[in-house]
């Protein structure tokens, strides 16, 4: 079935624009970038500019059948090698099971392009022909955890670098749709000076709108050092500032960060290297300030602290809470617990 590999994409990117084609491209999942970038990638590859007018449809799911797509892909194309068809929303197609009688025997000037979002086809025995003729590839939503690793590479491949609490800061503010996500990692790359070849958190807070003193990674931060002073002040600015600073995003990076130290209490060594490897830690950086956490709370506290979080999580809900409750209350009250 579908290969899983975080850089699958990769490498079929790189056969497109090597002019590696295959016959059928079925791309489905619940995150539509991928799917999207892949799909792009090819109308820029595949044709001509001159020959688009002729050699080029794109129809939508649910303006059409799989009997009409199947005609649109096997016609010739008119004067050039090859002919593109395309069907974003793929999965509005009814009797998608029709189309193994394409894979039969698949026009072989006709590249078919089938965007099947938001989900996974769950014919097997349809999703093995295609992989055996072309290309299957299931697009995952991406982790929270893994937003700062995808930052970080998106910029090394447009020639820029990037710091961990800055991935951090835009991970933590645009949240995991990739689609918004890269729209303003490129809007930051557009205003930087030509020179300039670092992303600073100054770039990301004049330019995106997120403060650099006052967000998430630095709320942590402080937790993590007990620092109750500085805590205090990120929770007012997030309290005058509650739409660019959602609780749930809070609750998140706290609960993530305490649920891996809570594993870290059963490791015998807890060395950076050890912590990097058991948490598959990118920068080893980050071992530092789980070291500094497990100096400061035990693992009953710890314990004590994921309950905590659970609850008011459960509050911010409404269950247990007066009604018209800020959220930047339950913080502070959360905050207070965890830190006293």
């Amino acid at each position: 079935m579908a290969k899983k590999e975080s850089n699958q994409h990769l490498q079929i990117i790189s056969d497109i624009q090597q002019k590696k084609f295959k016959p059928v491209y079925f791309l489905m999942g619940p995150e539509p970038y991928y799917i999207d970038l892949i799909t792009n990638t090819i109308i820029e590859n595949a044709l001509d500019e001159a020959d688009r007018d002729f050699n080029q449809t794109i129809v939508y799911g649910s303006d059409v059948n799989m009997a009409s797509v199947i005609n649109a892909a096997k016609r010739y194309p008119m004067m050039a090698v090859r002919q593109l068809v395309v069907v974003k929303e793929a999965q509005q197609l009814d009797k998608m099971e029709e189309l193994s009688y394409y894979l039969q025997k698949p026009q072989k000037s006709t590249i078919l392009v089938l965007n099947y979002k938001y989900g996974t086809l769950k014919n097997k025995k349809l999703l093995a022909e295609i992989e055996k003729i072309g290309v299957l590839y299931e697009s995952k939503k991406l982790y929270d955890y893994q937003l700062p690793g995808f930052i970080n590479n998106y910029f090394l491949q447009k020639g820029y670098s990037i710091g961990q609490k800055e991935c951090t800061m835009l991970s933590d503010a645009i949240g995991t749709d990739l689609s918004r996500l890269t729209g303003e990692m490129e809007k930051l790359l557009i205003s930087l000076p030509r020179e300039e070849k670092r992303i600073t958190a100054n770039h990301i807070e004049s330019n995106i709108g997120i403060s650099k003193d006052f967000n998430n990674f630095e709320l942590l931060n402080a937790v993590i050092n007990r620092n109750y002073y500085k805590a205090s002040q990120i929770i007012q600015y997030f309290e005058k500032n509650p739409k660019a600073n959602p609780f749930i995003v809070t609750i998140s990076v706290l609960f993530n960060f305490f649920s891996n130290l809570m594993l870290l209490y059963f490791i015998p060594n807890k060395s950076e290297a050890s912590i990097s490897t058991e948490l598959k830690l990118k920068n080893i950086y980050q071992a530092k300030d789980y070291m500094i956490a497990l100096r400061n709370y035990n693992a009953y506290k710890c314990i004590d602290i994921i309950s905590l979080i659970r609850i008011y999580d459960t509050r911010s809900k409404g269950v247990g809470t007066a009604p018209g409750t800020a959220d930047s209350d339950l913080l502070k009250e959360l905050i207070f617990k965890i830190m006293h």
